[in-house]
């Protein structure tokens, strides 16, 4: 794989999950990002907040990918573009990725990552129509998803889930975005589906005690019955075909979410980030909020 000089990359959804990975890992590399957003202000506001030091290289422009031609100015000189599915108020699947790899196509974009958000759509099948080099990045469970579980843990030291002995290959969100920037930015990745997972396959008890050792506190696993599961998802109002989801991928995890591979070392160089160490990172999310503590021991 041949490293290249400094390009400019347009990123989409850069302040989400694992836009703001890609940006970061793209800054990281000496690259110039533009941040795709409908809204450049709260972009600008949303990057700031994960970034401390400021989005020197990182230019926010604004666009809308389910209207095309809006793109059009923010495409000009980029050789790089990562792209979210879907898009709109309700996250439906994107239908303009013909529209978009056009425009992709007379600005001159060399390589198209796409991040697969569960099942093929109309713009990953544009994508990979295109004709350019395109790459799909694949991701396992998100590490980030432990965070659903930090109100409980901070409140009540518990974490409260069904089929407590599923496993899963999680993945955290940096490596995603590490694997997308060099796809973006070196050669040898066109028409790859790539395949993402962290470096061990974990049970949730494994998860906890992570948790635990990184919170500095005990925190006990509960598991639910699948008919609890299924009236808490209900009352955090979760439609039916969401919980049927839940239920299913918890039950039998398909083998791809809790079989380890080594994409990540193959295609960055260097080790998948274990959850102990995502665990670390944000041990500051599990533990007690020591007002609340405080309130609770004088009364």
């Amino acid at each position: 794989m041949t490293k290249n000089t400094s390009q400019t990359v347009l990123v989409t959804g850069a302040t989400g999950t694992v836009g703001r990975q890609v940006v970061a890992a793209l800054l990281r590399r000496g690259h110039t990002v533009r941040a795709l957003t409908r809204d450049p202000e709260k972009a600008r506001t949303g990057l700031l907040s994960h970034f401390p030091s400021g989005v020197s290289g990182v230019d926010v422009v604004q666009g809308d990918l389910t209207d095309p031609a809006s793109l059009a100015a923010a495409l000009d000189g980029v050789t790089g573009l990562h792209l979210i599915t879907f898009g709109g108020a309700l996250f439906a699947p994107l239908e303009t990725g013909p529209e978009i790899m056009e425009l992709a196509r007379k600005a001159g974009v060399r390589r198209v990552t796409v991040l697969f958000g569960g099942e093929e759509t109309p713009l990953q099948r544009a994508v990979e129509a295109s004709g350019l080099d395109w790459t799909v990045v694949q991701p396992v469970e998100f590490m980030s998803n432990a965070l659903e579980w930090a109100e409980a843990i901070r409140t009540e030291d518990t974490v409260r889930e069904p089929f407590t002995g599923r496993l899963s290959a999680m993945v955290h969100e940096a490596d995603i975005g590490a694997v997308a920037a060099v796809a973006l930015t070196e050669e040898g990745h066109a028409a790859r589906t790539y395949l993402i997972t962290g470096p061990e396959v974990l049970t949730l008890q494994d998860k906890v005690d992570a948790l635990a050792t990184a919170r500095g506190g005990e925190i006990t696993l509960v598991e639910l019955s699948e008919e609890t599961a299924r009236q808490r998802w209900r009352a955090a109002g979760h439609p039916e075909e969401l919980i049927d989801f839940l239920i299913m991928v918890y039950r039998d995890t398909p083998p791809e979410g809790r079989t380890v591979v080594g994409t990540v070392e193959e295609v960055t160089g260097r080790p998948a980030r274990t959850f102990a160490e995502w665990a670390a990172e944000h041990a500051s999310a599990f533990r007690p909020d020591l007002a609340r503590v405080r309130s609770a021991f004088r009364a």
